[in-house]
């Protein structure tokens, strides 16, 4: 795929986890493609570089959130963010991938011509916000699934009334100080669960209010097993055997949540009462839903318990009503005093990082598209995308996906195809649509659903956020399944087909 200079054989657009691990992947495997990063912000990092809120970390493992091919070597499985910056640092500069990466190069718009079999990028760069373009042959977007210019608030009544700070965890401010305060933190979530532990060994009370309970389970935030294989193995091999158990662990929990869901509910919940008590746990950590319906939250070594007993920290279960000049009026009558209140309300999920994709001249819908594989859109040529897992670590899929990838670009240099585009086949065409990720009832999913692309009744045209069947989808079925269409310049009929068959 090698040319002309100004034009890049594969453009990656997102220097975070995903980003950092596509580059790395493509450098080994694909070395004869030249290659380019393009990240928006004047840092690496992504998701682990834009949150700076107290306690910021990771709640999966870092066995599996972590590289498969770079061991993740810190004490603490459950690592704070400093932490996972620090690694992806070292990625960069172990793997020789920083030379790639163009920081303050934000990409706003990718228009692709059939003609040329070129992708042409909008460029915003620096400071000053400078317009420039980039061609390449290839897109490979790693760009997350959230806006980064602002996080979910919801509208809450008497916002203007209130005398103290309010402040959401996407933008937190370098000079808050909550010593000594008075802290109302409004979530249930991943990010409320590590704000109010981390906020409460200073502040004078954190209350964290919720609208209705989450499912919460204690882990320690170092491995027992991967202690013991590190003083018995090489740290490679340690952690790889950490890495597959937590894999086979974690598949066989969710496997079990789909099966026997009331089973085990109770087990979380007796967990969490032999933790806080049967009071507590009954009214603010029994959800109405079942295991894995919405993500479970971690709490290494149960510190959201530890707060809670200490009397540190306190939880709420009630609608807001309004905010007042000194806190939050809930619907229960029960009002919240605070100085500070955190809107950990959660994300605004994008497509493709926002990005307007045009092809031969038409703004891409992708509400009305297909999801290929869980990578690719029907009608979209040249182009893969990585949504990583939401009942597992991102990271386990984005891996697959650049191996996907490899193995898609290798495919088309070996038949000589510039253009690949995934393709609705007859029996396609009149596919029953269903949501872009099935049976998960997380509010920032449920209000992006719409704006999402739909997944089919059949393979290819499903999402399977289940690490099992992408090994097998991703990793193992012929590149050339009849739905990827593969061409040569000059041929824009989308029936134009290089190969049929296996591949």
């Amino acid at each position: 795929m090698s040319g002309a200079r100004d034009v890049v054989d594969v453009a990656i657009i997102g220097a975070g986890l995903s980003g950092i691990g596509a580059a790395v992947h493509l450098s080994k495997s694909c070395p004869d493609h030249s290659l380019i990063v393009f990240e928006g912000r004047s840092e690496l990092g992504g998701t682990w570089d834009l949150f700076r809120y107290p306690g910021i970390r990771s709640d999966s493992d870092m066995h599996t959130l972590g590289y498969a091919f770079k061991p993740w070597r810190h004490k603490k499985s459950i690592a704070d963010g400093p932490s996972i910056l620090d690694y992806l640092r070292e990625t960069v500069v172990e793997f020789d991938i920083d030379r790639l990466i163009r920081y303050e190069h934000m990409v706003t718009r990718a228009e692709w011509s059939s003609e040329t079999a070129l992708w042409t990028l909008a460029l915003s760069v620096g400071g000053k916000k400078e317009v420039r373009t980039q061609q390449c042959r290839f897109l490979y977007v790693c760009a997350g699934y959230y806006s980064y210019e602002m996080g979910h608030t919801p509208e809450f009544e008497g916002r203007e009334d209130f005398e103290g700070r309010i402040v959401h965890p996407q933008d937190w401010p370098s000079n808050l100080d909550h010593t000594g305060k008075s802290v109302a933190v409004i979530g249930s979530g991943a990010t409320a669960m590590t704000l109010v532990p981390a906020m409460a060994r200073t502040a004078e009370h954190v209350t964290m209010i919720q609208r209705s309970p989450t499912y919460v389970v204690s882990m320690p935030d170092e491995d027992p097993l991967e202690k013991r294989l590190r003083r018995l193995l090489p740290d490679d091999a340690a952690y790889r055997l950490t890495r597959w158990k937590n894999i086979l662990r974690d598949q066989a929990m969710y496997r079990t949540t789909r099966s026997h869901p009331d089973r085990v509910r109770s087990e979380l919940v007796d967990r969490v009462r032999e933790a806080v008590g049967e009071e507590i746990a009954r009214e603010h950590f029994t959800p109405s839903y079942d295991p894995w319906d919405q993500r479970l939250c971690v709490l290494p070594n149960g510190d959201l318990f530890d707060v809670i007993n200490s009397g540190a920290a306190s939880v709420v279960t009630s609608g807001i009503d309004r905010f007042s000049s000194s806190g939050v009026r809930l619907e229960s009558g029960e009002h919240v005093e605070a100085d500070i209140i955190v809107t950990a309300t959660g994300l605004e999920l994008v497509t493709l990082g926002g990005i307007t994709v045009v092809v031969d001249g038409s703004v891409v819908d992708f509400s009305r598209t297909f999801t290929y594989r869980g990578v690719g859109y029907s009608g979209v040529p040249n182009l893969v995308s990585t949504f990583g897992y939401l009942y597992a670590s991102w990271t386990l899929r984005s891996d697959m996906v650049s191996r996907y990838t490899c193995r898609l670009l290798t495919a088309m240099q070996s038949m000589g195809a510039d253009t690949c585009v995934p393709t609705l086949r007859n029996e396609d065409v009149n596919m029953r649509e269903r949501p872009f990720v099935d049976e998960f009832s997380s509010g920032y999913i449920t209000r992006a659903a719409p704006g999402l692309p739909k997944q089919g009744e059949r393979e290819p045209w499903l999402n399977h956020q289940h690490y099992r069947h992408d090994r097998r989808s991703l990793l193992r079925r012929p590149i050339a399944d009849g739905a990827m269409r593969f061409r040569r310049s000059g041929q824009v009929n989308p029936s134009d087909n290089l190969l049929q068959g296996s591949g």
